[in-house]
């Protein structure tokens, strides 16, 4: 999925106060009040696009203007058009696309708002786009690109060209390369100059709490204070249930990965769901990897700090929830696994005694092509996390309030939920496969969430899980009667499990149900053909109409599920072409799902007679009327 859980502005001052006052509604009011002229919105599912804008507020300052990042979704965004009334005014966009072309969740209104309100005049506004996406998508950074052209027609002034950064190649990069010409345009328009002051800026101060009280301080919660133990509906990104693990088996029969099954209780939690909704897990980083970065740095894991905004006018008080302590927000708040990005480095770079250290780390963070390729092989190959790089670059020694500053938030991870609410109203069934693997430099990197999840053991105690869920288009076919076509190979059969368990249960209401067709793949028949009993279950009573697995490497030459697809053609282009069947296809994006598409436009060019153009406008159009879904990740 592209790009996933917008990070949310956490209200730490006591829970007597709402969230958000109604104040910042009046953006404009507000920024005039507070002398800011660069305000950079977000879409961002992940936190990306929350990094990036950070980062552009960020570099404002050190081109002698104010900035402030802002979540559209907080602000009442009819008054776009008065931001031409601040002198030397800029509104930046980081959008990133969602699944298939569609906004994140923060910027849904700012979406619709865009699409419904042709009359609105935005001459005067100055702005530019920065577009995060991911090229093995289908409508790669569609947001982006409908914002940057949306927002001329409406009058706006381009003052710089869309960026592009495409997530399937290096992301950081595509951002440095845009941002690195992006402020010599921006100075040369207001005809200002960088103030040439490239130090490093801080945003929060420490404060270190000798006599606080324990019960106003942070334990994990992402919203608000005490959240998990008083647990109070509605649940959401804000709000997650505690969900008890009432079952977590292997799947796989033998092998060397670990593919899991988990059941999740939501009884009493009001939360409903359908089948093909995603399911959020708030995971919690590695003790080990957290104890081994206490070590390095030479702190007390255990003192209780806040980091406080130094503009105190902003409406992001703090990074993280504070007061809490560092092991917390390291353990819950920051995301410490993943390789850091460029300006961690140029950042920290500062505490290297080492002057070859210190050279290595900014060259890192240039756009120069050698600095790209160093960083390219050194961090991302190599896949070094944040302790990895502390551990091979002896002489860096950062203060870790400054490292907490830096390091970006831990997100929700989304996983396709594996049952029907028909069937299992009270439950939710996730199916993963646990990550793990070696790196270049002979490290084992472990997958957050999965190898979490993995040790969610149901053994008396309650082991419980942050959740919440995030509705999808992913939805079974509104009359019963229309035939199914599920491409679904590994996990990527996790929604189908639940399709199939919603089919059986209309059948078992007298319902009139279509054909219902599945192809599954594996790599061996004796090793990873998960939910092989239920499959061959269903097949038995008649739910699957047809059950069609490939197993990858049981023989010489590889057969996937597209191969499964082109033994068929005939019989798929009768419930596609005359029966209007509707096709789900769900897991890896890169290959499997263009695969899939190929054979879709092979079978329609034999057997609609169609040349290879007509065929792809053909599948384009199963995909606009919504009878070709994909749910897919890369």
């Amino acid at each position: 999925m592209a790009d996933m859980d917008p990070e949310t502005a956490t209200n730490t001052a006591g829970e007597e106060e709402p969230l958000f006052s109604n104040l910042d509604l009046f953006l404009f009011s507000l920024i005039v009040g507070l002398g800011k002229n660069i305000i950079v919105f977000y879409g961002s599912q992940t936190g990306t696009a929350e990094e990036f804008a950070n980062r552009l507020a960020k570099d404002a300052q050190r081109y002698g203007m104010k900035g402030m990042s802002a979540d559209p979704e907080e602000y009442s965004m009819g008054e776009l058009a008065r931001l031409a009334e601040i002198e030397n005014s800029l509104a930046i966009f980081c959008m990133a696309t969602y699944g298939e072309g569609d906004p994140t969740d923060n910027a849904q209104d700012f979406y619709d708002w865009l699409q419904e309100n042709d009359d609105e005049n935005l001459s005067g506004l100055n702005y530019t786009v920065f577009a995060l996406g991911n090229k093995t998508y289908e409508h790669y950074n569609a947001m982006g690109k409908y914002v940057d052209k949306r927002l001329e027609e409406l009058g706006a002034k381009r003052i710089f060209d869309l960026g592009q950064g495409d997530d399937d190649g290096n992301l950081e990069e595509d951002f440095i390369s845009w941002r690195e010409q992006f402020w010599p345009a921006v100075c040369e328009h207001f005809g200002v100059e960088a103030s040439g002051d490239e130090s490093s800026i801080r945003q929060y101060e420490l404060k270190v709490h000798t006599d606080v009280n324990m019960n106003k301080v942070y334990t994990g919660e992402i919203g608000r204070l005490k959240s998990f133990e008083v647990q109070k509906p509605p649940f959401d990104s804000k709000n997650p249930f505690l969900a008890p693990v009432t079952v977590n088996r292997k799947l796989n029969k033998a092998g060397d990965r670990h593919l899991m099954h988990l059941e999740l209780d939501i009884t009493g939690s009001k939360i409903r769901y359908e089948s093909g909704d995603h399911v959020a897990v708030f995971p919690t980083n590695d003790s080990e990897l957290v104890n081994k970065l206490g070590e390095i740095l030479g702190v007390d894991l255990d003192v209780v700090i806040s980091l406080n905004n130094l503009d105190e006018e902003s409406n992001k008080k703090h990074p993280f929830p504070c007061p809490t302590t560092y092991r917390t927000a390291l353990t819950h708040y920051l995301d410490i696994t993943n390789p850091p990005r460029t300006n961690v480095l140029y950042e920290l770079a500062q505490y290297a005694s080492d002057p070859k250290e210190q050279e290595n780390m900014r060259k890192m963070a240039s756009s120069s092509p050698e600095g790209k390729a160093l960083y390219q092989n050194w961090v991302l190959d190599s896949c070094r996390n944040i302790l990895a790089v502390l551990e091979d670059m002896p002489s860096l020694k950062p203060p870790i309030d400054h490292l907490c500053e830096l390091l970006p938030r831990l997100q929700a991870r989304y996983y396709s939920i594996a049952s029907s609410s028909k069937v299992h109203p009270n439950s939710i069934h996730i199916c993963a496969v646990v990550v793990e693997y070696k790196t270049k430099t002979g490290r084992v990197n472990k997958g957050v969430a999965t190898n979490w999840l993995k040790n969610k053991l149901v053994n008396g105690h309650k082991s419980t899980v942050p959740m919440y869920i995030r509705k999808s288009q992913f939805r079974l076919p509104f009359k019963a009667s229309n035939p199914v076509i599920m491409i679904g190979p590994g996990t990527g059969i996790a929604p189908f499990m639940g399709f199939v368990q919603e089919r059986g249960w209309l059948k078992q209401q007298g319902k009139e149900v279509g054909e219902t067709v599945m192809y599954f793949g594996c790599r061996h028949k004796n090793e990873d053909y998960i939910y092989q009993e239920e499959l061959e279950a269903a097949e038995k009573n008649s739910v699957l109409t047809q059950l069609n697995v490939a197993f990858s490497r049981d023989q010489d030459h590889k057969v996937y599920v597209q191969h499964h697809l082109k033994k068929n053609k005939e019989h798929i282009w009768k419930l596609i072409h005359t029966d209007n069947a509707h096709i789900y296809v769900c897991g890896d994006a890169r290959n499997m799902a263009k695969d899939v598409q190929m054979a879709f436009y092979e079978i329609a060019e034999e057997y609609g007679s169609m040349t290879r153009t007509q065929a792809t406008d053909y599948v384009k159009k199963l995909m606009t009327k919504g009878r070709y879904s994909q749910d897919v990740w890369s």
